[in-house]
C-alpha cells in the first residue's frame, strides 16, 4: 500500500513538506475538514446538502422556502434552462411560470448567468434547438414543458447522450427518458372541471342541458388526462338522458379556432345552452361571442381552467361558472427545487417526490393539488395567494361585481 497522506485545508504546503522530512514514509494529519487523494492518496469531500425534509408542503407564495436550498445551489455545477411551450394555449406561461421560475432559482442563491428561463413560441424546432444551445453553453439541469412528446422525447434524447438531467414541468414527454414529472394532478384538474360544470348547471337552473363538450389539442397528453377526468363526470349524465351531448368539437388550444367551432356548433344546434371549456383562453372569445348574442349572465354555464384575468373577469360577471386554479408558485419552486438537488448531484429527499407516474416506465413525481375557484373563494385563494391583485381584478366595470363577491381592492 502506498504511503499515506491525509491533508486538510488549513495546513500550508510548506509545513506539509517539513512533517513530511522529519517523519520519513508515513504521514498522517488529522482533520475534520477534507481528505484529499493525490496518486494512491486517499480523498472524500464533504458536500453541501438540501433539507431532507422538504415537502410540497413547504413551497408558500412568499418562496422562503427556497433560501433554505442555498447551499445546495452553492454546491452544484452547470445552468438551469427552463423551456415553456408557448403563449397562446395560456397566458399562464408569461404571467406566471416565466417570474416564478426565476424568482424561485435567485431566492435559492443562483444569479442570471446560473440560469436562463426561455419560451419557444409554440414552434418544435425552437424548442429543441434551444435545448441543444443551453446544453452547448453549459445547462446540466432541464426544465422542458414540450409543446408535444414528440419534441420531448428528440430534447430528453439529446440530453442524455450529453449527460444532462432533464425534469418534465407541467406536461408529461410520453416514451421521453426525464428523471423526474412537475405537475398538477390533471385527471383531478378535469374532474373538477365537470364537476363545475353538473354544480352550475343547477345553480343556474338550467334545464334538459344541451351541451357542448370541448378538448384541448391532441398533442397535449395533459389535455388528455383532462378530458378523462371531465369525460367521467359527464358520461353518467349523458347516459341518463338527463344531458344531452350535443357535439363534440375538435381538439385545440387556439383560442380563435376554438371560437370557430364553437360558433358553428351553436348555428348547426342553436338549443345548444352549456359549453364544457378546458381553459380561460379558449374560452375567452367564446363568451364574447355570447355576449354578442345578448346572452344574459347566469343563463349559460361554461368552464375554464388556469385562473387568468381575462377567466376571473368571467366568472366575477357571471358567464363562467368557475376555473381551475393550479397555483404556479408551487410548481415553479417544486421543479426548481428538484432540479438544485440534480445539478448537485444529489437525490432529493423522499418527502418531495410524492407519486409516480405510469408511462413505459414509472416516473418519479412531484403531483400538486388543483382547487376550483368560484366567486364563493376567489377571495380566500386567488387574493389571498395574490396570484392576481385585487386591485387588477377589481379595476373598472368589474369593482361592482368584484364588491358583490365580497373582494375590495
Amino acid at each position: 500500500m502506498g504511503d499515506v497522506l491525509a491533508i486538510g485545508g488549513g495546513v500550508p504546503p510548506m509545513n506539509v513538506k517539513r512533517v513530511w522530512q522529519r517523519c520519513g514514509r508515513l504521514v498522517v494529519v488529522v482533520v475534520v475538514a477534507a481528505v484529499v487523494v493525490v496518486t494512491g492518496f486517499v480523498s472524500t469531500a464533504s458536500a453541501a446538502t438540501g433539507p431532507k425534509n422538504l415537502s410540497v408542503k413547504s413551497f408558500t407564495n412568499n418562496f422562503a422556502v427556497m433560501k433554505t436550498l442555498k447551499s445546495l445551489a452553492k454546491s452544484g455545477k452547470g445552468k438551469v434552462a427552463a423551456i415553456l411551450p408557448d403563449t397562446v394555449s395560456s397566458t399562464r406561461y408569461v404571467e406566471f411560470d416565466a417570474p416564478d421560475i426565476t424568482k424561485a432559482l435567485e431566492t435559492a442563491g443562483l444569479n442570471s448567468s446560473q440560469f436562463i428561463v426561455q419560451n419557444a413560441l409554440g414552434s418544435d424546432a425552437t424548442e429543441l434547438t434551444d435545448a441543444q444551445t443551453d446544453i452547448t453553453n453549459g445547462a446540466t439541469v432541464l426544465l422542458v414543458d414540450p409543446l408535444d412528446s414528440g419534441v420531448g422525447a428528440s430534447i430528453e434524447s439529446y440530453a442524455k447522450s450529453h449527460g444532462v438531467d432533464v425534469i418534465d414541468y407541467d406536461r408529461l414527454t410520453l416514451g421521453g427518458s426525464r428523471e423526474y414529472y412537475v405537475s398538477f394532478n390533471n385527471v383531478n384538474v378535469g374532474k373538477l372541471i365537470g364537476q363545475n360544470l353538473v354544480s352550475c348547471v343547477a345553480a343556474w337552473h338550467v334545464k334538459k342541458p344541451q351541451v357542448v363538450v370541448m378538448h384541448g389539442a391532441a398533442t397535449d397528453n395533459n389535455a388528455t388526462l383532462f378530458a378523462q377526468g371531465y369525460d367521467g363526470v359527464l358520461k353518467p349524465y349523458f347516459k341518463s338522458g338527463k344531458w344531452v351531448d350535443v357535439t363534440n368539437t375538435a381538439d385545440t388550444w387556439d383560442p380563435p379556432t376554438a371560437e370557430t367551432e364553437f360558433e358553428e356548433a351553436y348555428t348547426a344546434h342553436p338549443n345548444i345552452n352549456a359549453v364544457l371549456i378546458p381553459n380561460d383562453e379558449t374560452g375567452a372569445p367564446i363568451i364574447s361571442y355570447l355576449q354578442s348574442l345578448h346572452i344574459k349572465p347566469k343563463t349559460f354555464p361554461t368552464t375554464g381552467q388556469d385562473a387568468t384575468s381575462v377567466g376571473l373577469d368571467n366568472v366575477l360577471s357571471g358567464y363562467e361558472c368557475g376555473t381551475v386554479y393550479k397555483p404556479i408558485y408551487l410548481e415553479a419552486e417544486a421543479a426548481v427545487s428538484l432540479a438544485l438537488y440534480l445539478r448537485a448531484g444529489q437525490k432529493p429527499p423522499a418527502s418531495l417526490v410524492n407519486g409516480k407516474t405510469t408511462d413505459t416506465t414509472s416516473v418519479p413525481s412531484v403531483l400538486l393539488t388543483p382547487e376550483l375557484v368560484t366567486t364563493k373563494n376567489i377571495k380566500s385563494t386567488i387574493i389571498a395567494d395574490n396570484f392576481v391583485p385585487a386591485s387588477q381584478l377589481c379595476a373598472g366595470s368589474y369593482a361592482a361585481y368584484c364588491t358583490a363577491s365580497g373582494v375590495t381592492p
